[in-house]
């Protein structure tokens, strides 16, 4: 497993764990990014950060130290 920070972009993963506890696992889910989701890395900021995703067919922008605490195969 590696977190969704490090994946490259144009690969699909599929979500695995989510170490975080609290508001921020609630708001992370919120976003529909659950255990056994597929994400696929659309594109990078200029910068690195945010990360563009596609989950669930919409897309979606994380910030890497939030990806960091998602972990996908």
């Amino acid at each position: 497993m590696k977190p969704l920070s490090e994946i490259a972009v144009g690969e699909t993963v599929t979500v695995k764990k989510i170490k975080v506890a609290g508001e921020l696992k609630r708001r992370i889910m919120d976003m529909g990014i659950t255990v056994g989701t597929e994400v696929f890395v659309r594109k990078l900021a200029p910068l690195g950060d945010p990360m563009e995703l596609t989950v669930r067919a919409y897309e979606l922008s994380i910030r890497k130290a939030d990806a960091a605490n998602i972990f996908v195969e």
